[in-house]
């Protein structure tokens, strides 16, 4: 009884477009973090903007968190809402950290494996904000949103290689230039970086488990 009275009721379709701002502020954060990498005057440019887009992701969770416990029919489950957005706002905190990390150690020159890994950032936020629209319809956008996680899946791979490769060819620059202290700021800021993806990837596991339980 209480299932047939729950789908006649209106379901609460700001959750959509909650997470839609969320998403708009991931890849507006991301595209800032790459900004960054082109030194110069970018640099305090872009930080601030990517501050600035952390604080609006956590504007916007804290909306979600707070709707989840006041609205009596969510889209889906309660759980899985908070898991999306705690996961999504999780990837930008991390975009905020390495952000903070890079003025923090003052760096002003980046590797190329440094700037693939922030170019693989912003095509993960791209995912997310291609991705979050399509849970208004989970059914029908199953295989599309499966093949979201899967892409970003594959994407926090190559970010992994590049961590790797970066991390060796930093090490055999600092041996030529016997600079120890460039080699553990690069390691910092390659870290990062992963971590970036790895929180991009626990967003893609979120979907796919939402997937999973609802489609």
């Amino acid at each position: 009884m209480l299932q047939w009275f729950q789908a006649l009721m209106p379901k609460e379709e700001r959750f959509f477009e909650l997470f839609a701002r969320h998403s708009d502020a991931i890849l507006a954060g991301a595209n800032a973090l790459r900004a960054m990498m082109e030194g110069g005057d970018a640099l305090a440019q872009n930080y601030r903007i990517v501050m600035d887009r952390e604080n609006d992701a956590d504007n916007v969770t804290r909306e979600v968190l707070i709707a989840v416990r006041r609205t009596f029919i969510t889209p889906f489950d309660r759980g899985n809402i908070r898991d999306l957005i705690t996961s999504m706002d999780n990837s930008i905190d991390q975009m905020q950290k390495t952000a903070k990390a890079i003025q923090l150690f003052d760096v002003t020159a980046f590797t190329p494996h440094m700037k693939e890994m922030a170019d693989t950032i912003v095509k993960c936020a791209k995912l997310v904000q291609e991705g979050v629209p399509l849970l208004r319809s989970i059914g029908p956008s199953a295989a599309h949103l499966s093949s979201i996680s899967e892409r970003i899946s594959a994407l926090e791979g190559h970010a992994d290689d590049m961590h790797d490769k970066g991390l060796h060819e930093s090490y055999l620059a600092s041996s030529v230039n016997n600079n120890a202290i460039a080699f553990f700021v690069g390691i910092e800021v390659y870290d990062h970086l992963e971590k970036v993806v790895d929180r991009f990837d626990d967003v893609a596991n979120t979907l796919h488990g939402i997937v999973i339980e609802h489609a």
